[in-house]
């Protein structure tokens, strides 16, 4: 009989684990009176010799303790064992689990690494395995020797808070390793570990995967000590604690980080590390317990448990806020249900001006209604009345969105109107310098355009415009009467004026004619202008002279940076001798003010700023973007614009930028119940009161973080209600509201707001945050703030444990939140605040920072950890099994096999990367060309060549960017070994992996169990 090991062994016959009580009469267990049983050879483990010196890494004294022993070690871990000393027998002084002991042997003994009750160890030495009485749970030993087998002292009360110590920043490598401990010399494999071939699906190897060329440090060995389990920390066949051993089993999963003394191993299963390969996840399962709630893709709280007292939000250390999408696309089939009330007009709360919606309650018979968020009692209007059932339930309330979904849109009358609802508006201020004609920009927006003439919103009510500069101001009469558009230079920088009092913004339909002869002819126009300056400033100024009256949207194209007249910019992204300074954060905020008033002013006029911005050198993206930033707008940047190579891109961004639904001269503002309020707002908007957010122009691709706190010390009430309501003009031209309700729990348990967290909202919401505090400080301090708040976090977590179970050698976490320390990781290595100056250059770095902001949850996710897929064995498959064959794979190199095909996907560029052992056949076949006679393949456009694997690659291609129209990924092509492309492209985005002197995630899951355990 092989006894069964690890947490499959039943409690021992006559003790139950549940019904254990100290000093009751215990039969003797099996195995435990001199009786041996014979061991049974297990697949993998060598049988045990007799005469045997001791178990693996050395046996710690034998110390006394009730119940099962185990057997003896001199002969193997399944030999016999001296009758034991159960508690309160007669004879030496009982040593039992709960009986007062030494501090070498009681139940928070200190035990070596590979031996305490959570340490990694061969099967039969686990910690729900039958072992030594020296290899117990509960076993006494001395001090760990090992590097990372840090396990428990005897217990002392948690430190407070502020009692941590600052952490490294995850930049500067891991932490130093004790004095015993030596580095081991770089392994002269390629790259993969040694032992077994790995059989894990996330890490698929065929042959020897690629050496990183600039990795420090071999990865650990993959030895059999090494676990990871959702299993709980307390080892199932001890006694119970408190009660609270099966709550605890769901409340966190844990990770070993033992190693064993002399190891090479850091004690980590590399491959049991948690990873979010299945993307974003959506807390559905709320809506089980809040059916009436908004779906989650409009509303998500970092968590859906609001804490009761000033105190649990003190211990909670991450955000507490939302994330709010309030024009999230949703699926076809659910579209949201649209209402007028009629002449009883739009039904809201009397004093918080609250919406009606499901969570209100009727009284009197249904002549009141009893407000949510504020318990005002309002009257209902006549039109409005309806009686109730037994239970207080209108009876029509199936049949009215507004009571029964917590998403819908009211129709608003004419007092929601300042003026008569704007027709949609688009002006095109264009740089037409000599950069912008060499590389192509003109042709590829002229053409793109015109082709969107029938697609944009608003017909037959669409304005239309265009004014082009480089030195001088050019303006563009569309007169309906004209043949051809009429040009009038203005040369007058200094003051700037109109040519036409009308004409310059016309109607499209009017115009059409002249707007389609002028696009076709603005290649050729400048085609021949060898003008290098760039007057953006004075252009600004006058496209706000033409828009005032309307509002609308301004497309921005510049392809230099801005020289002539007011705005002017200087060079200044090559200071080197800032980075690291306390004057680092200046290079990242705006030069200038005056972009950031002219915001303002577009702001109060209801226009929104899109910057497309094309320059092969600096252009500071850091002034420009706040024209975007503060109007609601977005920045496009495309660095070393050429027509042949990034043509596509635009065309599909500048596309979408136009024909997408866009709600126009909005507010929007958030509601909450009592006691709680929205403090700070992230995102592009204009703050025009406490809690109003101006929005001149919103589309389906922007979100919004807020930060929330409590405005009392103690919450009186035991639900919490939200509601997000959007007023816009619609392309249409009809005034609506979007309504968005939402109701969350109130609770006292700070383990119950760690069950409900949400980590994309957190994710979201911290690194907005870390980009702002990056125009303030420097980048290594912004991601030393990151890791300081995941410590206290995880480690005011552990604290919640630690007391009444044994998780000394284990990093435990909430499972809601498993994939927040990759994430943080994340956001450290992420384009905005990676490195320094050598990193990213500084106009990648703001223009990253400024998509951060406004990114949805799934796109800010994929966005700082991306897609990797192998698509080789996928491309040979029939067209109709693609789509379910790709695989997300962990981003490290050790997945990547020289023989293999990969496409790295952020959500902005498709990265290709091509094994040195891969067929020449294939990609050949793939590119269409051979790589021989094409050396630079930072010039190849991936085109459908006339073969299977061709068209399989670009339909995988296709499905990916069907996913995430927003934009459009834009394919490179790379070589295994191509410096130095190889290195910016691909190496610095496998997160996981040790490069450029930050960690690993290996290193960092130590570093961030060190902390938390200080």
């Amino acid at each position: 009989m092989q006894p069964p090991m690890g947490n499959e062994r039943p409690p021992p016959p006559g003790r139950p684990v549940s019904a254990f009580v100290p000093g009751a009469a215990v039969p003797p267990p099996p195995f435990a009176a001199g009786g041996q049983l014979a061991p049974q050879p297990r697949q993998g483990v060598p049988p045990p010799q007799s005469g045997a010196a001791a178990p693996p890494f050395g046996a710690a004294p034998p110390a006394a303790m009730g119940g099962y022993r185990g057997p003896t070690p001199s002969q193997g871990p399944f030999a016999a064992v001296p009758p034991p000393q159960r508690p309160f027998t007669s004879g030496p002084p009982p040593q039992g689990p709960f009986t007062s002991a030494p501090p070498s042997q009681g139940p928070f003994a200190s035990a070596p690494s590979s031996q305490g009750p959570f340490a990694s160890a061969p099967p039969s030495q686990g910690p729900f395995a039958s072992a030594p009485p020296s290899q117990g749970p509960f076993a006494a030993g001395p001090t760990p020797p090992g590097p990372f087998g840090a396990a428990p002292a005897p217990f002392r009360p948690p430190p407070s808070s502020s009692s941590l110590g600052q952490p490294q920043s995850p930049t500067g490598g891991a932490l130093p390793p004790p004095p015993n401990y030596a580095r081991p010399p770089p392994l002269q494999s390629q790259g993969f570990y040694p032992g077994a071939r790995p059989t894990n699906p996330q890490f698929p190897m065929s042959r020897p995967a690629f050496q990183q060329p600039v990795q420090t440090m071999p990865p650990p060995p993959m030895g059999p000590t090494a676990m990871f389990g959702n299993q709980a920390a307390y080892p199932s066949t001890g006694p119970p604690v408190g009660g609270t051993l099966q709550s605890l089993v769901e409340d966190f999963q844990s990770l070993a980080l033992s190693s064993a003394p002399g190891s090479l191993d850091p004690g980590v299963d590399i491959k049991g590390l948690p990873r979010p390969l299945d993307g974003d996840e959506e807390p559905i399962k709320l809506l089980e317990s809040y059916p009436l709630n908004c779906h989650p893709r409009y509303f998500r709280l970092t968590t859906h448990a609001i804490p009761a007292s000033q105190s649990l939000v003190s211990r909670w250390h991450l955000p507490l806020g939302a994330v709010v999408h309030p024009l999230a696309e949703s699926p076809d089939g659910e579209e949201v249900p649209v209402i007028n009330f009629g002449s009883a007009g739009v039904i809201r709360c009397r004093r918080c001006r609250t919406y009606v919606n499901p969570y209100a309650t009727f009284a009197d018979a249904g002549r009141k209604w009893r407000c949510n968020l504020c318990t005002l009692l309002n009257d209902v209007p006549g039109e409005y009345f309806c009686a109730l059932d037994a239970s207080g339930r209108r009876f029509d309330t199936d049949q009215r969105p507004e009571l029964s979904k917590g998403t819908v849109e009211f129709v608003a009358p004419t007092e929601y109107m300042v003026r008569p609802p704007m027709p949609p508006s688009y002006f095109f201020l264009i740089d037409v310098s000599v950069s912008a004609v060499r590389s192509g920009l003109l042709e590829v927006v002229a053409k793109t355009i015109k082709s969107c003439l029938d697609e944009l919103p608003g017909f037959p009510r669409t304005q239309i415009g265009f004014l082009t500069f480089d030195s001088t101001l050019h303006f563009h009469n569309f007169k309906s009467s004209l043949s051809q558009p009429q040009m009038m230079v203005v040369a007058d920088l200094d003051d700037v004026f109109l040519p036409l009092p009308d004409d310059l913004l016309v109607n499209l339909v009017d115009s059409r004619h002249v707007v389609e002869s002028f696009l076709d002819s603005l290649p050729n126009m400048f085609h021949d202008n060898v003008n290098v300056e760039s007057a953006l400033g004075p252009a600004l100024k006058a496209a706000f002279m033409v828009m005032s009256q309307i509002g609308g949207k301004l497309l921005v194209f510049q392809s230099t940076l801005p020289s002539l007249g007011i705005g002017r910019l200087r060079l200044r992204g090559d200071d080197v001798r800032a980075y690291g300074t306390d004057k680092e954060h200046i290079l990242r905020v705006p030069e200038d003010p005056f972009y950031k008033q002219m915001a303002a002013e577009f702001t109060k006029n209801q226009i929104a700023v899109d910057i497309f911005s094309f320059s092969e050198k600096y252009s500071d993206i850091a002034s420009l973007g706040s024209l975007a930033k503060y109007t609601g707008g977005q920045v496009y940047h495309y660095p070393s614009f050429q027509a042949a190579t990034h043509g596509d891109k635009l065309k599909h961004e500048l596309s979408r930028d136009l024909t997408r639904e866009t709600a126009w001269e909005s507010v929007m503002r958030i509601r909450c119940g009592k006691g709680v309020r929205f403090t700070t707002y992230h995102g592009h908007f204009m703050l025009r009161s406490t809690d109003l957010l101006a929005l001149p122009a919103v589309d389906s691709d922007k979100a919004f973080a807020m930060q929330l706190s409590l405005e009392e010390t103690l919450m009186t009430t035991q639900t919490v209600y939200f509601q997000v309501a959007l007023l816009y003009t619609s392309s249409s031209g009809e005034r609506r509201i979007r309504v968005h309700t939402a109701a969350a729990p109130v609770v006292t348990d700070l383990g119950e707001m760690y069950r409900q967290a949400d980590t994309g909202a957190i994710v979201s919401l911290l690194g907005r945050i870390a980009v702002e505090n990056s125009l303030s400080d420097k980048l290594d301090s912004v991601r030393q703030q990151l890791q300081l708040k995941l410590v206290r976090s995880l480690k005011e977590y552990r604290n919640l444990y630690v007391v009444q179970h044994r998780i000394g050698g284990r990093l435990i976490f909430p499972e809601s939140l498993r994939f927040l320390p990759l994430y943080i990781l994340a956001i450290c290595k992420s384009l905005a605040l990676r490195g320094g100056y050598a990193d990213v250059s500084l106009d990648e770095r703001c223009a990253a920072g400024f998509s951060m902001m406004i990114l949805p949850v799934k796109g800010l996710l994929n966005f700082i950890y991306p897609s990797l897929y192998r698509v080789d064995e996928v491309i040979t498959m029939e067209p109709n099994k693609i789509d379910g064959s790709l695989k997300r794979l962990p981003l490290t190199m050790q997945c990547l096999d020289t023989g293999g095909l990969y496409l790295l996907d952020d959500g902005f560029s498709f990265l290709v990367w091509l094994g040195r052992m891969l067929p020449p056949e294939l990609v050949n076949n793939i590119l269409g060309v051979s790589l021989a006679n094409f050396p630079d393949l930072s010039k190849i456009q991936l085109r459908e060549c006339d073969n299977e694997f061709s068209r399989n690659f670009m339909k995988i291609l296709g499905t990916l960017r069907e996913k995430n129209p927003s934009y459009h990924q834009l394919c490179r092509v790379v070589r295994q070994g191509e410096q130095p492309r190889e290195g910016f492209l691909l190496l610095s985005n496998l997160v996981e992996d040790q490069m450029a002197g930050t960690s690993s995630y290996v290193d960092w899951i130590l570093q961030i169990h060190r902390q938390t355990q200080s």
